[in-house]
């Protein structure tokens, strides 16, 4: 359970994908003019994620290591098409919002790290909640920077006219993405910093590893890792 629930953090937070590693930029600056598109595109990401980390995890004694990536994508590939005739058929305005931004999640490079990161290398429980942690991190972050941009850019929240200001135009386009990804990057440097300032551990925090905390053989890291190890055992 202590593992679950560590995926779960180290995705969300720790080793945020967008806001920490600064992966699936594509996505994250093209689909988030409003806050429901960036839920949307981070919760179908969030499900092929989980999905696929699960299923790559059951079959890594089975996957032969010189084609385990386009086994990988396969897999992924088929999660993807899944989702994209469902949100076809359920969600038609969603669909039509997120465009060809959906099948393109097929290559994107959060879901394929992880496969080759974690779950290729882990047993079925943690890497799905490694999918979902990392899922989910990804769906704080597009929903946070489209709310920002829906608000500042057309003066509403999730659909809802507000009416409390002009709008200013340019968050709306191109430029706003990358103005308000910069603001939520400085807000987690100064959070960063103060941690620092106040003596807490904040190097895990904007570490830019690529690799997972349970695998990492850095300090209390090691020890963590020893520990699991013994109790699978």
């Amino acid at each position: 359970m202590n593992r679950c629930v560590e995926r779960l953090q180290n995705g969300i937070i720790k080793e945020n994908p967008t806001l920490v590693l600064m992966l699936g930029m594509c996505p994250t600056l093209a689909v988030t003019t409003s806050a429901i598109n960036g839920m949307g595109m981070g919760l179908t990401t969030t499900v092929v994620l989980a999905l696929s980390n699960m299923i790559i995890a059951a079959l890594r004694k089975v996957i032969p290591d010189k084609i385990r990536i386009p086994a990988f994508i396969v897999i992924i590939a088929s999660f993807v098409t899944i989702m994209q005739l469902l949100l076809q058929a359920y969600i038609p305005s969603l669909y039509k919002s997120l465009g060809i931004y959906i099948p393109l999640i097929v290559v994107n490079c959060i879901i394929l790290g992880r496969a080759e990161a974690y779950a290729y290398k882990n047993p079925v429980i943690p890497s799905f909640f490694d999918g979902l942690g990392m899922g989910l991190g990804f769906t704080l972050a597009l929903t946070i920077i489209g709310l920002l941009r829906e608000f500042l850019g057309g003066c509403s929240v999730f659909g809802y006219e507000l009416g409390l200001f002009t709008p200013i135009s340019i968050f709306k386009m191109a430029p706003g993405a990358f103005f308000v990804l910069a603001l939520l990057t400085a807000i987690q440097n100064q959070i960063k910093i103060s941690g620092e300032k106040k003596g807490k551990d904040m190097s895990k925090i904007q570490s830019g590893c690529g690799a997972d905390c349970m695998n990492c053989n850095v300090g209390d890291c090691a020890d963590r890792k020893v520990s699991d190890e013994e109790e699978s055992i």
